[in-house]
């Protein structure tokens, strides 16, 4: 295991040792692998289901097939319990759940949504099945493979690769469905899994001692020791508070994520609109924001820079108002979007390294896909349903909504702040 450092990451020499720490280029492709399959069950299956003809409703119903992603605290103590052979603790469930996922998305490919709906549906939840799996194992490698203060710095370029991801998933799909048919877009994007695979296979693993390898316990206590553990360190009363902060700390950006492609389209906008402003610039707009991020963690802590995040995120939801009141205009989509991704890349880095310094090392997968899963559960219980609240009122009403939603948050803060001192991941 890496040590940390013995100076504290602050100012410039902080954000030099913090970016300079190793393993950065391995969570490039890790970032990658993860970002590929999150728009293809979410955002871009969105917008295939909306070009295939079925209705907000459904569209919204359908994506309740990716809720393992706000589920990966369920299985997360079986990875950190057992390992699998050949690749080692981490790398052999990197591997396997990278392999069903390129099967997963191989199968989607072979479907038409109006006739095979169900087996869609099926194969939709095998992909965020092995997509969430993998997130489990990439988060537990990233908190494993360096100290806390470098948490930030390995965030971005995790971030930078899972962009990447995205844009392959998000623009690319989207023009190869509009010259060649989505069939051919999800049999690519299959293929792309290849990269992250080849990765697995010439990383290190992470040098843990073997005080936290915890492969004497029964899976009864593998399952309740992560949590019993998370409760005893902070108290009941901080531990709640602390898992509520995180699961609301990006509920009114989540309440965008499920309708924003079909909004897009209702907007006026084409597939190559969506995938130049969207997936594209809006991609890069991201990676500027998650890098902004990084250095602000490294030069100055994350307490101050929660509240940021928190407040940048809400407001950037009203910029969508200007798509919805300037329907078929560019300048609108770049203004809405380059706020939304910005805001979204920065906050996520600031939320990440937060997560990070929460996790302990006896249970590092299970206590981070705990805190990742209701960083996600609000808003995509929200997200089922958007498509019925938007037809129940209309897009610009959602909107201010879900910037309002801000508030709760921002009251808990406020209660957490003389309660917590964020200085380091406890052992």
């Amino acid at each position: 295991m890496n040590q940390p450092a013995k100076q504290p990451y602050r100012g410039l020499a902080g954000i030099r040792r913090a970016f300079a720490t190793p393993s950065a280029l391995t969570m490039l492709f890790f970032g990658f692998g993860s970002g590929l399959p999150f728009l293809l069950v979410g955002g871009t299956l969105s917008t295939w289901l909306r070009d295939a003809g079925l209705s907000l409703g459904v569209i919204g119903l359908i994506s309740y097939a990716g809720f393992f992603y706000v589920l990966k605290f369920l299985w997360a103590p079986l990875i950190d319990r057992f390992a699998l052979p050949l690749l080692g603790r981490r790398r052999g469930w990197l591997f396997v759940s990278q392999l069903l996922l390129a099967a997963a998305l191989g199968g989607m490919a072979t479907l038409n949504p109006n006739t095979s709906t169900e087996m869609l549906v099926a194969l939709v939840a095998l992909a965020s099945l092995a997509g969430a799996t993998q997130d489990i194992v990439v988060d537990a490698y990233r908190i494993e493979i360096a100290p806390v203060e470098a948490q930030g710095a390995l965030a971005a370029t995790y971030t930078l690769g899972y962009r990447f991801g995205l844009i392959l998933s998000g623009a690319v799909a989207l023009y190869l469905a509009e010259l060649f048919g989505w069939s051919t877009a999800y049999w690519c994007m299959a293929l792309a899994m290849l990269l992250p695979l080849i990765a697995v296979l010439f990383c290190r693993e992470p040098e843990l001692n073997a005080q936290f390898v915890n492969r004497d316990h029964d899976v009864m206590t593998a399952f309740i020791g992560p949590f019993k553990s998370f409760f005893s360190h902070y108290g009941w009363a901080l531990a709640l508070a602390l898992l509520v902060f995180v699961g609301l700390f990006k509920f009114p950006d989540q309440m965008i994520g499920v309708l924003a492609g079909p909004f897009y389209l209702d907007s006026g906008y084409s597939k190559a609109d969506i995938a130049t402003v969207s997936k594209i610039y809006g991609i890069w707009a991201g990676i500027a924001g998650a890098f902004l991020g990084g250095v602000c963690v490294a030069a100055f802590g994350i307490r101050w820079l929660l509240l940021v995040a928190a407040i940048a995120v809400a407001l950037s939801n009203l910029a969508f108002l200007l798509m919805a009141y300037y329907p078929s205009e560019q300048w609108a989509f770049f203004a809405a979007i380059t706020a939304d991704n910005v805001s979204q890349g920065f906050a996520g880095v600031v939320l990440i390294a937060f997560m990070s310094s929460l996790t302990q090392r006896h249970f590092t997968a299970t206590q981070y896909a705990l805190l990742v899963s209701l960083a996600n559960l609000p808003g995509k219980f929200v997200g089922g349903i958007s498509g019925f609240i938007v037809e129940a009122s209309s897009y610009q009403a959602y909107f201010l909504f879900s910037a309002l939603s801000v508030v709760p948050t921002l009251l808990l803060l406020i209660w957490l702040w003389p309660r917590i001192e964020i200085t380091g991941r406890s052992s």
